[in-house]
């Protein structure tokens, strides 16, 4: 096992300057290229560090806690899991995740989430929501992943509701689409709120009036369906903005059985880019990609910054297809989500 003074040895430095570089304590303090020499003899002997020993040196364990409400159970957790899991281990800390199913079930996580001495939280609910941080975590550094704080005094992050409504249905005006419906969510949301904002907006500037015939607001029903049917039969439009690819299927439902084709005859875009639909649907529908591991990624780098008090680099997200905010953004901060081009929008 490599020693900070077979390194020391090496490179020509003390030990002590050995330590400042490797602990993240160089700046202003040891000189660049010095700090540098001394990273990639570091990496090229494989040196690891004890993380118990520099918990006991610190007082930091670098260790987060991820506290999810229904996020860890559904499709979309793994990409904002591995977001967070992604930056936090680059930058040397663990992530530990836990679900929760209420408020008795919320504190007893957070207590032992506590006794193992996390020294941040991610507090993270389903379907990006308003939700109060609970008043256990006070006294931490707390960052709200697709959820938003009451007072907008947690840092947050969640997609640009708003330009997923917009880019979608200027996407559909590009295909000289003449009556665009949108087939929402019945639910009040801020997705949904947000959404039918961008949808009329883009028409706006498109010199189209809005209509509110066209819009049709849906559960995931039987009803939704019939709904759907009936907007067909009463407004005829040849494209459709979805809030979300759930409510796409009863587009291409409905289609079907008026011997319509998407994508030739009519014009479909969704939102979620989610796997079943995604890989079910014919033609595949061109959708709105959430951005789950860039929320992932970006609350982690926010988080981190906070604990260490300096700036965090999120220019190296790896898989991301959306371009992050920068971390001081407004509270909260919105990911301009990625429109995937697949083949419902006749071309």
């Amino acid at each position: 096992m490599t020693t900070m003074k077979e390194i020391a040895e090496q490179t020509g430095v003390s030990i002590s300057t050995v330590s400042l570089v490797l602990n993240g304590r160089d700046e202003g303090r040891v000189n660049p290229a010095l700090a540098k020499l001394v990273r990639n003899k570091a990496t090229e002997l494989g040196y690891k560090i004890n993380p118990l020993a520099r918990s006991l040196r610190t007082n930091k364990t670098r260790i987060l806690g991820f506290i999810s409400e229904e996020v860890a159970t559904t499709p979309y957790a793994g990409g904002i899991i591995l977001g967070a899991q992604d930056a936090a281990s680059a930058y040397g800390y663990m992530l530990f995740t836990v679900s929760t199913d209420g408020k008795a079930s919320e504190e007893n996580e957070i207590a032992t989430l506590k006794r193992y001495g996390v020294d941040g939280f991610f507090y993270s609910k389903m379907s990006n929501r308003i939700a109060h941080v609970p008043e256990s975590l006070s006294d931490y550094p707390v960052v709200m992943v697709d959820a938003t704080d009451y007072e907008n005094k947690v840092p947050s992050v969640e997609p640009d509701e708003f330009m997923i409504g917009y880019d979608a249905t200027i996407r559909l005006l590009q295909a000289d689409c003449k009556r665009i419906a949108y087939v929402g969510c019945a639910e009040n949301m801020i997705a949904q709120d947000g959404r039918l904002a961008g949808y009329c907006t883009a028409l706006q500037e498109a010199g189209r009036a809005f209509n509110p015939s066209l819009v049709c607001n849906v559960m995931n029903d039987g009803p939704a369906l019939r709904a759907v049917n009936k907007l067909f039969d009463d407004e005829h439009p040849d494209g459709f903005f979805c809030f979300n690819d759930a409510r796409a299927w009863y587009v291409y439902e409905c289609a079907a059985r008026r011997g319509l084709t998407v994508g030739k005859d009519i014009s479909v875009v969704g939102v979620d880019n989610h796997r079943v639909f995604a890989e079910t649907l014919e033609p595949q529908l061109t959708t709105v990609e959430l951005p789950h591991y860039e929320m992932g990624y970006w609350s982690a780098c926010k988080l981190i910054s906070m604990i260490e008090g300096k700036d965090v680099d999120t220019s190296s997200c790896p898989s991301a297809r959306a371009s992050l905010p920068p971390l001081d953004a407004p509270i909260p901060a919105k990911i301009h989500c990625a429109l995937l081009e697949k083949d419902s929008v006749i071309s």
